[in-house]
């Protein structure tokens, strides 16, 4: 019985000095596996765009809202407006004529193009096009805005690393101008005559970068390096990822490593009546759908996706996709951070707790 009442004293002793007992909490703290509060989920294209068209009449674009972005909000993260917990994607909408103004972040972004065109992104003073299967990365701390010439409203896909930095407290922002100190349109940026030629780097730049000094990577070269992979492997060469994948990773060229240090981007190709591994990874992803069908499993939950469809993979949960007629998917992960911290871990094939 005293031991019963001493045991009692001491957590309350641990309860008055802000202590916790290890014994207590190990199995959340220290599960067998990766088990995240987020959740898988699918976000249907169909639904957001009628959503951010209404945003459009309603909500204006200025000071204090600066962007009209609509996050996805994982049902498992409390209503917080994160995809994962590290991951921050959103459907952006800008109106005809219309800009957004000047302002530069910690965090790391990117713009990903399922459909249109019309709206320059302004970086650094530099005005950078945007059109359909277009990723443009946006590095942290750099001046950009938006600005959109034609006379039809554009929507794209923001994927940026807002809850990793906000966890960790380690973000800034900064407002600039009300409005971009160009309104020039030219057909290919700076950055693009400066970096985007293959295997070539200018001797004036032969520093690496954490991220990558190219703003825009073009549809025509991702559906071309896609196209020869698949071509290739008809042939008989072994350069898919696993047969009728195809899969390439956006690159920084000063490094060859990831575009930005938090975010890795890749896009992936699955030929008609391919279907994939199972596969397991620690860190989260989001998917876009840019083209085809395909059905998608994540952990339990199992969809039929289309164009400009969003899922979610949490850390962990087993991914498996199937097409019958052919399917093209942009995504974006948090694997970098994973790696610098080798924490990184994956498991293809059957089932692994």
């Amino acid at each position: 019985m005293q031991d019963v009442v001493d045991g009692g004293a001491l957590y309350r002793e641990f309860e008055q000095q802000l202590l916790v007992p290890l014994w207590t909490e190990i199995g959340e703290l220290m599960p067998a596996h990766p088990s995240s509060r987020a959740l898988p989920h699918l976000w249907r294209w169909n639904d957001l765009l009628p959503s951010a068209e209404r945003a459009g009449r309603l909500v204006p674009v200025g000071r204090g809202g600066e962007r009209r972005a609509i996050a996805l909000a994982n049902p498992g993260l409390g209503g917080q407006p994160f995809a994962t917990p590290t991951l921050w994607a959103a459907i952006q909408y800008l109106n005809p004529n219309e800009d957004a103004p000047v302002h530069r972040h910690t965090q790391h972004a990117f713009r990903f193009v399922v459909e249109g065109e019309g709206v320059w992104t302004v970086v650094d003073g530099d005005p950078v096009a945007m059109r359909r299967g277009d990723f443009l990365p946006q590095p942290g701390w750099h001046w950009h805005a938006h600005l959109n010439h034609s006379d039809r409203p554009m929507a794209w896909i923001d994927g940026l690393d807002i809850p990793f930095q906000h966890y960790t407290d380690a973000t800034f922002f900064a407002f600039g101008p009300d409005k971009p100190e160009t309104r020039d349109t030219p057909p290919r940026s700076t950055f693009e005559r400066l970096w985007s030629h293959p295997g070539l780097r200018p001797l004036t730049h032969l520093h690496p970068t954490p991220a990558t000094p190219l703003l825009a990577y073009r549809w025509e070269h991702t559906d071309d390096a896609l196209r020869e992979q698949l071509a290739l492997e008809r042939e008989g060469h072994d350069v898919t990822v696993e047969p009728g994948h195809a899969a390439v990773r956006y690159t920084n060229p000063t490094t060859g490593g990831d575009v930005m240090p938090t975010l890795r981007t890749e896009f992936h190709r699955l030929a008609p009546d391919t279907a994939t591994a199972t596969r397991r990874e620690v860190g989260s992803s989001v998917f876009q759908v840019f083209d085809g069908t395909g059905e998608v499993t994540v952990g339990a939950s199992r969809w039929t996706v289309e164009r400009g469809d969003l899922f979610v993979v949490p850390s962990w949960q087993p991914l498996t996709v199937a097409t019958e007629r052919g399917l093209d998917l942009f995504r974006f992960s948090d694997a970098p951070i994973f790696e610098r911290l080798h924490l990184h871990r994956s498991h293809q094939g059957g089932d692994r707790a």
